[in-house]
């Protein structure tokens, strides 16, 4: 059971993150400074930087909204008889997929910032600790478990970048593929790592 202070951490980090969110959407991204989403959550600035290092990570945040977790915790909660990279490539696929969490808005916002489109492709680097854990019961080995997770985080790294790629030289993004799609492409390489580590 999570404690107080947890909870309390955690409420400040969502409205934060929220806060980064609409005010981005309303005013633009460059024009929202660090206090401005400190004042519309009510924390202090000293405040907002013990969970954000920068503006851009707060907006990612908001719209990946601990996707991380949640697939670590979609893995964990498969049953043992399911095949651990079906496990994997399915949470990955559904969480990164959820219709709800791709606004037109917050992905426009991204795909024409290139601040915010760096952030959101360094956002699944935070997937290697929390997958670790989850598979770690899997593999039986935590070094294992921690390479397979690093691998995870950097196929959908690719996939996101093919995702998001600027169109010719004038730098503007324009969303291609389908990202299902482009998800299972890069996770595909790891297969046999992942049904030989589960075997040994």
């Amino acid at each position: 059971m999570t404690g107080l202070r947890e909870r309390k951490k955690q409420a400040t980090r969502v409205a934060l993150r929220e806060a980064a969110l609409r005010l981005a959407i309303e005013h633009g991204p460059a024009n929202v400074r660090v206090d401005d989403i400190a004042e519309a959550a009510g924390v202090s600035p000293r405040t907002y930087n013990n969970y954000f290092s920068s503006r851009e990570e707060a907006i990612v945040a908001a719209v990946t909204a601990d996707r991380e977790n949640r697939i670590a915790t979609a893995v964990a909660e498969r049953s043992p008889d399911t095949r651990l990279a079906e496990a994997v490539i399915d949470a990955v696929i559904e969480q990164y997929t959820d219709p709800g969490e791709q606004s037109r808005d917050a992905l426009l916002l991204i795909t024409t910032n290139p601040g915010l489109r760096t952030a959101f492709l360094d956002a699944p680097a935070a997937l290697a600790d929390p997958l670790q854990e989850a598979l770690a019961p899997r593999v039986g080995d935590q070094r294992t478990a921690r390479v397979l997770a690093a691998s995870i985080a950097a196929a959908v790294r690719v996939a996101l970048e093919q995702w998001t790629q600027p169109a010719g030289n004038n730098g503007l993004v324009v969303v291609s593929g389908s990202l299902p799609d482009l998800l299972r492409r890069s996770l595909e390489p790891l297969v046999p790592a992942l049904d030989a580590a589960e075997a040994g």
